[in-house]
């Protein structure tokens, strides 16, 4: 079988797995990612080992499908950006700031007490801290879209924390490992910084003025699509310029050129699209695909009971301490519970700092197995349980059944 009928015959599985599990999901009363991420895990080398079957003999089909499930996160905080205005994110401003900051804060110091408790040097210490400071909005994000929440207090507050959340984790791990090289951190938190801030001036300022005028100019010429074509071009082009130019994280360029696009008269055309080329194709790879990496008999039963507490720590610590931002931002605690359930799921960049961490010595093979056993449960809780406190009556409703 050649590559191409390996690759085909591998998407359709995934596809519609993915679908089925959805579902299923929903028929339980549960959002359809939580579906979709747990069959991901049933088909990945925790039990079936899709990308490794007997008729599989490309050695690049794993990382393709990989890289396709990276579009479809793409795609997902695109559409995610969609929805909102520069406007209503300015007025949750201080709920995205203190939500951010104390949902870095407060599960980064518990997760560094872990590591101090089972004897870990100071810098190994505030490693693993630091892995347990990272959150992945995209999973929540699908959620509160699911429950028509996405332009609530909540879901601009939630989104919002990401980005304050990408920021502050990015400038800790430049300082770590700047510290870990000998260097000062005070350099390395300037040049962050500054390209951080190079890279939202210049995402502000074309979606501002040059997008508008490429739109209009795409309607006098009538090409085919051409607008949506034009979302997507600018999608990946703030996706490449977050990471390259900003430092930042990918999604974050995409959730940003979402912002940008949506300003546009031809919003709903390009919102049509997208959603049609996602969540047909692209974004149920991405979801089946975060199961996919994930391997369970990779983690020492030994170490089973550190996986657990560092896992407690880092639900308990994000879910406290972006909770707690909130409600010193103003928001009520129903509110407050929702945004910090919200920020729960880890992602790539806690693994990408662990995988630093690992790299640089000051994590073990145990601790870097700890935080990827650490990943998997809180991205597969955070459906689930923000789904739940969603739906908890509020107390004015209570309060109304009383009498």
């Amino acid at each position: 079988m050649s590559p191409f009928l390996q690759l085909s015959v591998t998407l359709a599985i995934i596809i519609l797995a993915a679908k089925i599990a959805g579902w299923i999901s929903q028929r339980f009363g549960q959002p359809s990612v939580f579906g979709e991420l747990l069959v991901g895990v049933l088909l990945g080398p925790s039990l079936l080992n899709l990308t490794h079957l007997s008729f599989i003999t490309d050695m690049h089909l794993e990382e393709f499908v990989l890289e396709l499930g990276e579009m479809g996160v793409l795609i997902l905080m695109f559409l995610a950006g969609l929805e909102l205005e520069l406007g209503e994110m300015a007025r949750n401003g201080r709920v995205s700031v203190l939500g951010g900051l104390l949902g870095v804060v407060v599960p980064v110091g518990l997760g560094a007490a872990v590591g101090f408790a089972s004897g870990m040097e100071t810098r190994s210490a505030l490693f693993l801290g630091l892995s347990l400071g990272a959150t992945s909005v995209s999973i929540s994000a699908q959620t509160l879209m699911e429950l028509n929440m996405l332009r609530t207090r909540v879901g601009l507050g939630l989104l919002g924390a990401a980005v304050f959340d990408d920021i502050f984790v990015i400038l800790l791990l430049s300082v770590m490992t700047a510290m870990a090289g000998g260097s000062s951190g005070a350099d390395a938190i300037l040049l962050t910084i500054l390209r951080m801030a190079a890279f939202l001036v210049l995402s502000v300022l074309a979606g501002l003025y040059v997008l508008p005028f490429i739109s209009r100019w795409l309607n006098r010429l009538q090409i085919s699509r051409g607008n949506v074509a034009m979302a997507v071009v600018v999608m990946l082009i703030y996706a490449v310029a977050a990471e390259v130019i900003g430092g930042m994280a990918a999604i974050t360029g995409a959730f940003l050129a979402g912002m940008m696009v949506g300003r546009s008269g031809e919003k709903r055309n390009v919102e049509a699209g997208f959603a049609m080329l996602g969540y047909s194709f692209f974004i149920p790879i991405f979801f089946v695909d975060v199961g996919l990496r994930i391997n369970l008999t990779e983690l020492p039963l030994q170490a089973l009971w550190l996986v657990l507490v560092v896992s407690v720590v880092a639900i308990a610590g994000k879910w406290i301490g972006a909770g707690l931002g909130a409600k010193l931002a103003g928001m009520n605690w129903r509110e407050s519970l929702q945004l910090g359930a919200g920020m729960i799921s880890r992602g790539e960049v806690g693994l990408i700092v662990a995988a630093i961490g690992f790299s640089e010595g000051l994590l073990t093979r145990e601790f870097f197995s700890t935080v990827v056993g650490m990943v998997l449960i809180s991205t597969l809780v955070t459906p689930p349980l923000l789904r739940w406190v969603c739906t908890l009556p509020s107390p004015q409703k209570k309060a109304r059944e009383v009498q």
